[in-house]
């Protein structure tokens, strides 16, 4: 089995320099695994990476839809799942790199609760209430059904709303009740580099004065001035949500900055506590960051 290879953990740690230090070495193409550099003209504050940067390695799942759609985990791995087979079906390593743990492991492992045979009259019936009523409407009976697992969800998720409808259906019993282990897709091997807490929240604290000075307020300006609203999808991440509702209430640059820079270092925090769990997963030292020690990793 062809491995791949996963570059995870917290924002500000390092991955796409070695992510690309890897495809270099490893004659691999990079499939980006984070929710925000999926939108088109959201480049200063989620951090995407240049051409430069990029170095010449082909780079997917950037810049592949609009800001005004709404994107989830199943569109990620509808997207970008066959992608990575075609990188693998090329003799290519397949590098995911990314912070988003969700897309990391949409990819990676087949859909939980596999154990649960489709059902394909029972998905015609949602898709259609979906249809003619809305995704709200087929959320809403998710939640009366099993509230557990909608709470996990985004209402426009449907394609794994309608699943958890599905196993509770079929099984009388509901998805967030059953215990089922995730069935892995391919051989990987993830790493993520380790700075000490003090060194990643200061790293974390200089990238967002850059994205600052890089014009981050008047990148965020630029998408309400297009349309772009508080509630849509996009505007939830970390670095627009603030600037938008800053700009609103009149906040000064250096107010948002600061409530930016708290909220990226908490959110680091909960992608260190996601990826503590991941299976084949090592942290790597700042200095070990580099191709030659994944390489033995990868053996």
């Amino acid at each position: 089995m062809s491995k791949v290879l996963v570059i995870c953990g917290a924002t500000a740690s390092g991955k796409t320099a070695l992510s690309v230090a890897c495809a270099k070495a490893f004659d691999g193409e990079i499939i980006s695994a984070d929710s925000l550099l999926v939108y088109k003209g959201l480049n200063i504050g989620t951090a995407k990476p240049t051409l430069d940067e990029r170095a010449g390695i082909p780079h997917y799942m950037i810049d592949v839809v609009e800001p005004e759609q709404n994107f989830s985990v199943s569109d990620y791995e509808d997207m970008a799942l066959p992608i990575l087979e075609d990188i693998m079906a090329r003799g290519k390593m397949p590098i995911v790199c990314g912070g988003t743990g969700f897309y990391i492991n949409s990819l990676l492992y087949k859909s939980q609760f596999g154990n649960v045979g489709a059902n394909a009259e029972l998905r015609a019936y949602y898709e259609n209430i979906a249809e003619i009523e809305g995704k709200e409407r087929v959320y809403k009976l998710l939640c009366e059904k099993d509230l557990e697992s909608a709470k996990k969800l985004h209402p426009n998720d449907l394609k794994r709303v309608i699943r958890a409808l599905e196993i509770y259906d079929t099984t009388g019993k509901a998805k967030s009740l059953q215990q089922d282990q995730p069935i892995p897709r391919f051989d990987f091997t993830a790493v993520s580099i380790d700075y000490p807490r003090d060194k990643l929240y200061n790293r974390i604290n200089l990238r967002v004065e850059e994205m600052f000075a890089q014009g981050l307020v008047e990148e965020v300006q630029s998408l309400i001035n297009r349309g772009i609203t508080q509630e849509m999808q996009c505007m939830q991440g970390i670095g627009y949500k603030e600037i938008a509702e800053g700009l609103k209430i009149g906040a000064t640059a250096m107010e948002m900055q600061e409530t930016v820079k708290n909220n990226t270092r908490k959110y680091a925090k909960r992608q260190q506590t996601f990826f503590k769990r991941m299976q084949n997963h090592t942290y790597l030292a700042p200095e070990e960051a580099t191709a030659e020690r994944v390489a033995k990793l990868l053996k």
